[in-house]
């Protein structure tokens, strides 16, 4: 992808290895993270690490943002949008207070309003990830949306 063009990598963070708790398998974590970093910044690229916080602890959430933010991650990101739960303005906070200005956190899943677009970037986002950002970008433009036009198709 990267020699096609591509200038921003999502990657999954390893929630099976993080929820071992082992040390050994931290450092997993973060040389995978790694090898991902150093193959996309070499080639111009940003990283993005989706943590899939829906399904961590509080502790988890915290030692998956350490992790990725010392193996090079540009961005620490909510979710997949393929798991039980989406972006929370609590994890939001919880992502910026720990990235500071070392990483961009990106609020994704369940953004499906203007409203809850604001909500994100208040807590701290820098990026929204949203299947709704049409809707969301005529909410801003203050266009309403037709009650009787056919849902879009993508």
């Amino acid at each position: 992808m990267l020699k096609h063009g591509a200038h921003d990598i999502d990657m999954v963070l390893n929630v099976g290895l993080l929820k071992s708790a082992q040390s050994a398998d931290y450092e997993a974590i973060r040389q995978d993270i790694h090898g991902v970093v150093e193959i996309a910044h070499a080639a111009g690229a940003i990283v993005k690490v989706i943590l899939e916080t829906c399904l961590l602890t509080f502790e988890e959430k915290l030692r998956a943002s350490e992790l990725a933010l010392s193996a090079g991650a540009d961005f620490l990101k909510t979710s997949t949008g393929f798991s039980t739960g989406g972006a929370t303005a609590d994890d939001i906070g919880l992502l910026r207070g720990v990235a500071g200005t070392r990483a961009g956190v990106k609020a994704s899943g369940g953004i499906r309003s203007l409203a809850d677009a604001t909500t994100m970037l208040r807590a701290g986002a820098s990026r929204i990830g949203a299947s709704a950002s049409v809707k969301i970008v005529n909410e801003l433009a203050g266009h309403a949306p037709d009650p009787a036009a056919p849902a879009p198709t993508y």
